[in-house]
């Protein structure tokens, strides 16, 4: 599983830039330095934690002027003897410099493969592990500060506490088995029982956090419906910040489905721009209302948008038929202009179309209903804060807070508080307590799956396989 040769890769993106990285890691990585490195001294005589200047050799030939950082074993993020040659940064340059190290005995790293010797040399456990590649990709401020939490320990310190106390009453109650003359366990079950409901309101926690996890470490999956020209790019155009898409007074000039990404305060949204919703008998124009339907039937979001300078019609009210189930937010755009369609009369009808569907009298839907002005910006404020209320339970805060962004975390957590449950249900049915320990165990093993303490080496490489290239 673990490979004891020397790797390097370039650590630094491949474009051109002021500076770029060639990392070294392993047994060799001195010997490999101290034949291509020429300096004052040879690296391997050099002192731990230091930067020396000097110039990287081709045989007689020098590739090029650089600073050579010095890092000893244990020390490192791999746990290994690490060099870090910080080179110029013009990618023929960088690639040259990996080329001369790779001809002096080291061999191209895997993808992931640095962050993977330091999982496997115990300098961090898998779920920081995960971390780093979430922090490489986090596209928001809570993506950011949610990896960085999780890179920093949070959840490998929580997951412990927990295994802790499971293992725990395990070892109690094997003992007791195993020496029932000196150990009696008597009443446990009662005992065992709170201890149980209180980890099991942990599990719970950990896993509703992973709903504002997708959230933070995704974003949000927003489509925009409506019918031509009532202001669906002219929106995409004031949330991207810049004109993204092509607004013109012609119905229809929309035909395509276009896609964005925009951060709104700290929230992610992966926004897809569709044709104008209405009965057509132009092709093309019918290609792009059914994608976007597609798109609509899978979105985390629709933001319905209504032009209120104008009576509601036929269009409109199929359009409500189609998503007044799904989560949506209304925007009553153009309310610059003079206001013929009110919020109230458009809830209204939202509601009476509800009725007739859901066949119920009293139906009532708490689908927003937002004024907006795309062309003055107004109402965008609003509508950010609907958003976050719908999608955020309660205030983001990474004080003491643990969001569970990764499925493979989450679905082990489930299989742990499937097992508790089982354990509580045996206690219930006064089952012998053999039984408990079984499922503790498999609890146990489950949560050792998030920080890898029980994790094979398939799953393992998969898992660093999805890392970039020199981490």
């Amino acid at each position: 599983m673990y490979s004891k040769d020397t790797i390097a890769a370039i650590s630094t993106g491949m474009s051109n830039s002021g500076i770029g990285i060639v990392r070294i890691s392993g047994e060799d990585a001195f010997q490999i330095i101290d034949k291509i490195y020429k300096g004052k001294k040879k690296l391997s005589e050099a002192p731990a934690y230091t930067i020396h200047h000097g110039f990287i050799m081709d045989g007689e030939e020098t590739a090029d002027e650089v600073l050579v950082s010095v890092m000893r074993a244990p020390k490192t993020f791999t746990g290994e003897d690490t060099v870090e040659i910080n080179c110029h940064g013009g990618t023929l340059v960088v690639k040259k410099v990996l080329e001369i190290v790779l001809n002096n005995g080291a061999r191209p790293a895997e993808p992931g493969e640095f962050t993977k010797r330091a999982f496997l040399n115990g300098k961090m456990d898998l779920s920081q592990s995960e971390a780093v590649i979430d922090l490489i990709n986090a596209k928001n401020e809570y993506a950011l500060k949610s990896s960085v939490s999780q890179l920093q320990g949070s959840l490998k310190k929580k997951i412990k506490e927990i295994r802790n106390k499971i293992i725990y009453h395990t070892a109690f109650i094997e003992t007791a088995l195993d020496d029932p003359e000196h150990t009696s366990v008597d009443g446990y079950g009662e005992k065992l029982y709170a201890v149980i409901e209180e980890i099991k309101d942990e599990l719970s926690g950990l896993i509703d956090s992973s709903e504002n996890g997708r959230i933070i470490k995704e974003g949000i999956q927003t489509v925009i419906l409506g019918k031509p020209n009532v202001g669906k790019s002219s929106l995409l155009n004031v949330l991207a910040g810049r004109e993204r898409a092509i607004v013109t007074d012609i119905a229809g000039t929309t035909r395509d489905v276009l896609e964005e990404q925009i951060c709104l305060d700290g929230i992610n949204l992966n926004i897809i721009d569709t044709a104008g919703i209405r009965d057509t008998e132009d092709i093309i124009e019918k290609i792009g209302v059914e994608k976007a339907k597609q798109y609509a039937e899978h979105a985390d979001l629709i933001i319905y948008v209504v032009d209120a300078s104008k009576m509601i019609d036929e269009n409109d009210k199929n359009i409500i038929r189609f998503i007044y189930d799904k989560k949506a937010i209304i925007l009553l755009n153009k309310i610059d202009l003079n206001v013929i369609t009110t919020k109230e009369y458009l809830q209204k009808t939202y509601n009476d179309i509800g009725k007739t569907i859901k066949n119920e009298g009293n139906y009532s839907n708490n689908t927003p209903v937002i004024g907006v002005s795309a062309k003055n910006e107004e109402g965008i404020k609003e509508f950010i804060s609907v958003l976050k209320s719908m999608f955020l339970k309660g205030n983001i805060s990474f004080n003491d807070e643990i969001y569970i962004t990764n499925m493979r975390q989450k679905s082990a957590l489930k299989e742990a508080l499937s097992s508790l449950d089982r354990v509580i249900q045996s206690i219930k049915n006064n089952m012998p307590e053999d039984f408990y320990s079984i499922d503790l165990m498999d609890a146990y093993e489950s949560l050792g799956y998030i920080t890898g303490e029980t994790i094979g080496e398939d799953l393992v490489n998969e898992i660093f396989s999805k890392f970039c290239m020199g981490k």
